[in-house]
């Protein structure tokens, strides 16, 4: 029993990891504001948001460990410098602009919670970030962040503090219904690309790179047919549990403040740090608190993976030294890559610019940005000569295909309700 446990323990990783860090802060206030506009009837979003999460991720993992690159480093060898740079450069923009609205909802929290100063605990946040990329082992970073993750069921406490009408939540989850505004509109598309990102694409495929380039050269390219299904099993367990776990504590959001705030009749939120306050005249200061905690929480998680998802990007896309397993001084322009992302982060809490904004943008970048990389990630990962006994199968085919469609009416959703 606990050898089983152990080993099923072992096959957690990138794909955990990218899970628990698509509920960031700045996801979280996206959950919430869907929860208190659309009520109950948000739910079914994440029951369609789940599969797409898991096939594109899934995808992206294969192609990160038959190739022993990530998404932009494959991307780079195959295609012109005109379709990489756009895309390196899109990704880094968004992910900075993400993790400063992520160190801005934190420090707001924690102000909250506890007074004092944000700006300080921006600063503090972003240099404990950068911290746990820069000088702690691979391997403990990913122990860590896996044990870190506990800090999602918070929301599941949070969602247990409060009464919930199970038997309407169970409709609205199952039969899809979407007021025809566009307000409602945007919000569905918000949540869609929140929950599908190219940040996620580029983290998981790097990660699961990095360790293909750790393993025996002769374990890293066999070509036996045993070895490929451990490792499809292996990034399927991993990454369907990952994005499970992402769409629950989501899922969980949703239900409580549609229990609460809409219930109540408030229907717009802003940032998670509203939506924690809001919540607590409705829950109670122990639920307020939990809560609370737990946007600090995945904060933690995910400034440093939104950091790190930038440097990959950057340094895979010149052909630099990369990888969270080299030290520092063996991978410089990497690391500096990551400080840089988390100072800029960090500066934009200072600067003024308007963070419902500039996370409104750095949304719509996602949006539209996935279409391509995941036309891209399909295209790569159909190829039996990049991918050997990782290429996709029939069935991985065309749901893949699948999900670029189905994204890509989401992108053109987003364009028509971009003016309204």
């Amino acid at each position: 029993m606990t050898i089983g446990r152990l080993n099923f323990l072992r096959h957690l990783g990138p794909g955990l990891i990218s899970g628990v860090s698509d509920d960031d802060p700045s996801g979280i206030a996206t959950y919430s504001q869907a929860g208190a506009m659309l009520g109950y009837a948000a739910c079914w979003i994440m029951l369609l948001c789940y599969p797409l999460m898991a096939i594109t991720q899934e995808i992206s993992a294969r192609i990160g460990r038959a190739t022993g690159t990530g998404v932009v480093g494959i991307i780079r060898r195959h295609y012109p410098p005109w379709v990489l740079k756009p895309i390196v450069g899109l990704v880094v923009f968004a992910n900075v602009v993400n993790l400063g609205a992520d160190l801005g909802a934190m420090a707001d929290v924690l102000r909250l919670l506890v007074g004092g100063s944000p700006h300080l605990y921006v600063v503090l946040f972003g240099g404990l970030c950068a911290s746990l990329l820069t000088f702690v082992r691979f391997e403990r970073y990913v122990w860590f962040m896996k044990w870190a993750s506990l800090s999602l069921f918070a929301y599941f406490l949070t969602a247990f503090s409060v009464p919930i009408p199970w038997g309407r939540v169970l409709y609205h989850t199952l039969v899809p219904s979407l007021p025809l505004s566009a307000s409602a509109v945007a919000v569905f598309v918000a949540v869609m690309g929140t929950s599908i990102s190219p940040y996620l694409f580029v983290w998981q495929s790097s990660l699961e790179g990095e360790r293909a380039r750790g393993l025996p050269k002769l374990r890293r390219h066999s070509a036996t047919g045993m070895l490929a299904n451990e490792e499809v099993n292996r990034i399927r367990i991993d990454t369907y549990i990952g994005m499970a776990v992402a769409t629950l504590v989501a899922y969980a959001v949703i239900v409580t403040v549609a229990s609460t705030l809409h219930a109540s009749g408030m229907t717009e939120i802003a940032t998670s740090a509203e939506a924690a306050e809001a919540l607590r005249p409705a829950t109670g200061p122990f639920a307020y608190a939990v809560f609370s905690l737990g946007i600090i929480g995945t904060g933690l998680l995910a400034v440093p993976m939104l950091a790190g998802s930038a440097a990959y990007a950057i340094a895979e896309g010149r052909r630099w030294p990369v990888g969270l397993a080299r030290a520092p001084h063996e991978a410089k322009a990497f690391y500096g890559c990551i400080l840089a992302a988390t100072v800029a982060g960090v500066a934009m809490n200072f600067a003024r610019i308007d963070p419902i904004q500039a996370l409104l943008w750095s949304a719509v970048i996602n949006g539209l940005l996935a279409v391509p990389v995941l036309a891209l990630m399909m295209r790569i990962a159909v190829e039996p000569a990049i991918m050997g006994r990782l290429v996709l199968g029939r069935r991985l085919k065309l749901l893949g295909w699948a999900a670029t469609g189905i994204m890509a009416a989401t992108a053109l959703a987003l364009l028509l309700t971009l003016g309204q």
